[in-house]
């Protein structure tokens, strides 16, 4: 019988067949991190050219699809890049500059470093033919900022924001059966906040793979709702359905415990959602007796989704979840499961020492369990969306959080990042609060900013409703903002009269979303501008802000009040105020930057902790002053402090609520010891002792470290002959790692411009002046004699492929500046002709056994300044007239290996950060100084 159909609509139809069969024969999904083995490279932010000709084509990728030039052509040649591992910030890896910006601690990298402010990633991954069918996506966490993303030659999309997840569908570009290549350009030149953000693809990346018809990117919503005994769950799936096929299909919801046990399930038949529509079902679940989720206990629990299609699994989506209530009471504060909890929380940036933006998840952890060791109980995201992993984190340790969106607005460029943020993190039980701004001063008192709020808190209310809304204030709190934000959030005691405002806003509750912003550094009690160093005793910075302890009794004592969030957990890169430059860092933390706890840590674990204790400060180390007087402090949460100066008491003291005690000593060196009373009975016991000279390198492993974790947080001191702790210590010690790498060092010190990152220094050195000559035979020579200029001509000028020389000679220069012995001296050749012979200074160079375009150049016959290269090659043809032949003769690459590893203790600590290689059972760590007894660590 003759088709009625004509043969084009055939042909489609036998491909649809196809790949509805192939995706009925792929079930479930597969989601794969592909952080390791990218090639990266600076590219220019305006020169083209220094942007390895990038949109420089008759075509770019704007203007027709598949036409991305430079390095987003798949076949574009990456070698001579660096190679690295995911997440990273390229931003922490460059020196200081006066030149460069405050807000971004003075890192030569951003806006005024045109050479420093494009990144390029590339990467290579193969996907099998048996995925054909399936839907192909690459699934970013967060690039800083405003990232385009190529696959194989193909444009997908921009995302301006540095804190956005985004996912993208490649599906229709893959390259079945072979290698694709996947390209992300970072422009780093703008700042979108105002402290240090990095640089570059500083959050995961992943590969997902899943049947056309599968739940959504943050699909699965889960609310509970406790009744007696038990908790009835409600879960909301949204699926999606990017193929064709029709029918009836399963959704099937189970609840599992934190231990993999089955607790409940439910199922139920949905029609599926035509081509490229969604459909959402809702299921109801019970919980009989379930373990909640708070502080103490955080309980979860797992949603697993599955979609069946014909009694087989065709995609499976797990949720984590935990069962808890949350309320604010105006008059009353704010209640988890129905207990009074007063926050006591931390406001944080997202940069580590020695690591800026780019965390290992374990540092997630390690910075929770450090602010939790404090007392804490709560974390703000200041001010954006944090990374998931960050969240994940609290959720298991136990820590609430306010979880902030980066900018106020009502269109859809703010709102979009709000529903974003919201669908993303709105089943993390330790999110009790969505913020949707933070000092918005232009628009914080007037109506502009209650309009936008009232549309940001009614659109956050549509996404999730279990949650309150929160906007941080600090320009007054009288109106605009201040009188229709659901909790209101005082930013600084100083900045208006809160029991005022509580006062004519009786039903709105309200947080210290900021306070404190106390300057300290670390270890220093003296403070000196000369040097930028704050004195560590908790004072008032300013007029209208007030020290910790101020602030703290200020929130303690007033009920409505729900708590505190300090200004800041940890210092971080940036705003080094009251200073600039040399300052780096700001002074805020209540630890530095490595998480090493100043005094007001000890301050806060006394009134926001369980347990006893007991701190005294300063350190005894001060030859010198003798007989002047010393302030010394007392830290504790006992009944009296008693304390004594070489057995001496200097008297007892009756410990306030929320305070601290203090004494003027006047300085000789032996003990000063501090002994604590509860009830009349002695509970605690503190010493500072005067320390001999720096004798020993300590190595100690922190104990915030997840247990047999990859990636391990070093502390090193110094030491004296009888193994006390030397506080005043200073010294440079170098670093050496067998079995794993050294990830980044720091030491808190905020006038450091110290190395945070030891890597090699590549560059690209392009070859110029780029010339031929025709030779008459197509045996190519084994020797090179250079003629006169005027018989060369430039290369490839006026080519006519259809009648070229057997062979040809190409003449280049390269300019080598500072070559040192130790340098890596590599040209990476690309193919401009068939059979291939190079020399280099009138020298043959072979080429890698390991690769037959690539010669390493032995250093005896370079030279500093100007080099010659000549490529003698038979000619390629082109086989058809558009072909596009390929005129790059490649480039050179010099490294220079880094330094060894090192970094200079401040008043007596630093950070080394490692993390370990695959498959090693131990790795080794040793430090080093001069006139110091080394140490080793070893690890299993």
């Amino acid at each position: 019988m003759k088709s009625i159909f004509p043969k084009e609509i055939l042909c489609f139809f036998i491909l649809l067949i196809s790949f509805c069969t192939s995706a009925q024969n792929k079930s479930d999904r597969d989601l794969t991190l592909i952080d390791k083995d990218w090639r990266f490279s600076f590219g220019h932010l305006y020169d083209t050219q220094k942007d390895f000709g990038h949109a420089e084509g008759y075509f770019s990728y704007l203007t027709k699809t598949g036409f991305g030039d430079g390095p987003a052509a798949s076949g574009f040649d990456d070698r001579a890049w660096r190679k690295l591992d995911l997440p990273h910030d390229w931003a922490v890896e460059q020196s200081f500059s006066e030149k460069a910006s405050y807000s971004h601690g003075f890192k030569t990298a951003g806006k005024g470093f045109p050479e420093k402010s494009i990144g390029w990633y590339r990467k290579k991954i193969s996907i099998p033919e048996s995925d054909k069918g399936r839907i192909i996506s690459l699934k970013f966490d967060g690039v800083f900022r405003n990232s385009k993303v190529f696959f194989n030659g193909y444009f997908l999309g921009t995302e301006e924001s540095g804190y956005n997840g985004f996912e993208y569908d490649v599906s229709a570009y893959v390259n079945y059966g072979g290698e694709n290549t996947i390209v992300v350009r970072v422009d780093a030149s703008m700042e979108e906040g105002w402290f240090y953000e990095g640089a570059g693809i500083y959050r995961h990346v992943y590969l997902q793979k899943t049947n056309p018809i599968f739940v959504i990117e943050n699909g699965a919503y889960v609310t509970s709702e406790i009744k007696e005994n038990s908790a009835e769950i409600t879960a909301e799936v949204t699926i999606e359905n990017k193929g064709n096929d029709k029918g009836s299909v399963e959704i099937t919801q189970t609840i599992f415990d934190a231990k993999g046990k089955q607790i409940t399930t439910i199922s139920e038949n949905v029609e599926a959602p035509d081509f490229y529509k969604t459909v959402n079902s809702t299921s109801k679940l019970s919980v009989k007796n379930p373990l909640l989720w708070d502080i103490e206990n955080p309980n979860l629990y797992r949603l697993e989704t599955q979609i069946k299609q014909n009694g087989k699994v065709i995609d499976s989506y797990g949720t984590s979840f935990g069962i808890r209530t949350i309320q604010f009471d105006a008059e009353k504060g704010f209640f988890l499961n129905g207990k009074s909890v007063k926050l006591k929380g931390t406001n944080n940036h997202q940069d580590h020492a020695g690591i800026g933006t780019a965390l290992p998840d374990e540092l997630q952890y390690y910075r929770i369990k450090k602010l939790k060791e404090m007392g804490s109980n709560a974390y703000r995201c200041s001010h954006h969306p944090p990374t998931p992993e960050l969240l994940k984190a609290c959720d298991e340790l136990g820590m609430l959080v306010i979880d902030e969106t980066r900018l106020m607005g009502i269109n859809d460029y703010h709102l979009s990042d709000l529903k974003r943020m919201i669908e993303r993190d709105r089943n993390h039980p330790s999110i009790f609060c969505w913020s949707v701004g933070n000092e918005e001063w232009n628009i914080e008192g007037n109506i502009v900013g209650e309009r936008v709020t009232n549309v940001m808190q009614g659109f956050a209310k549509s996404i999730d409703s279990t949650r309150p809304v929160t906007v941080g204030i600090s320009s007054g709190f009288k109106s605009g903002i201040s009188s229709v934000v659901e909790i209101m959030g005082y930013n600084y005691l100083g900045n208006g009269d809160i029991d005022a405002h509580r006062n004519e806003f009786k039903n709105q509750p309200g947080m210290g979303t900021e306070e404190g912003s106390t300057f300290a550094t670390r270890g220093v009690y003296f403070t000196d501008d000369a040097k930028h160093y704050q004195s560590a005793y908790d004072k008032k910075p300013r007029s209208t802000f007030y020290s910790i302890e101020e602030g703290w009794k200020f929130y303690a004592e007033r009920p409505y009040l729900a708590g505190v969030f300090f200004w800041t957990g940890f210092d971080y890169r940036g705003e080094p105020t009251p200073y600039g430059w040399p300052s780096v860092t700001s002074y805020f933390g209540m630890m530095d930057v490595c998480g090493f706890p100043k005094d007001n840590v000890f301050y806060l674990k006394s009134w926001w902790g369980n347990e006893p204790v007991l701190h005294i400060l300063p350190h005894w180390n001060w030859s010198g002053m003798e007989g002047k007087e010393v302030d010394v402090w007392a830290y504790s949460n006992c009944d009296e402090v008693e304390l004594f100066l070489n057995k001496k008491s200097l008297g007892k003291k009756k410990m306030e609520q929320n305070g601290h005690l203090e004494w003027k000593v006047k300085y000789e060196a032996g003990t000063l010891e501090a002994i604590g009373f509860k009830n009349g009975k002695k509970v605690l016991t503190e010493v500072q002792k005067t320390t001999g000279n720096p004798e020993k390198i300590k190595l100690s492993v922190d104990k915030e470290n997840l247990p047999n974790s990859s990636v391990v947080v070093v502390t090193a001191e110094i030491t004296d002959k009888k193994g006390l702790h030397v506080p005043t210590a200073n010294d440079e010690l170098t670093f050496s790692i067998k079995g794993g790498k050294i990830l980044g060092v720091g030491n808190g010190n905020p006038t450091s411009l110290e190395s945070d990152k030891f890597i090699d220094d590549i560059k690209l050195v392009a070859i110029n002046n780029l010339k031929e000559k025709e030779l008459a035979s197509a045996d190519l020579p084994d020797k090179i004699q250079d003629d006169a200029d005027n018989e060369w001509n430039d290369a490839f000028k006026d080519r006519d492929y259809k009648k070229q020389a057997p062979s040809y000679v190409y003449k280049g220069d390269f300019e080598l500046k500072n070559n040192l012995d130790s340098n890596i001296v590599t040209f990476f050749y690309k193919k401009i002709g068939k059979e291939t012979v190079v020399f280099v200074n009138g020298n043959k160079v072979e080429s890698s056994k390991d690769d037959a375009q690539k010669y390493i150049l032995n250093k005896s016959i370079l030279r500093e300044g100007k080099n010659t290269i000549y490529i003698a090659t038979t000619p390629l043809e082109k086989i058809k007239d558009w072909d596009v032949m390929n005129t790059d003769p490649g480039i050179i690459q010099v490294v220079t290996p880094a330094e060894p590893w090192k970094r200079k203790l401040f008043n007596g600590y630093a950070q080394i950060i490692i993390q370990k290689e695959e498959g090693v059972k131990e790795v080794s760590l040793t430090a080093s100084a001069k006139g110091l007894q080394s140490a080793s660590l070893k690890l299993k």
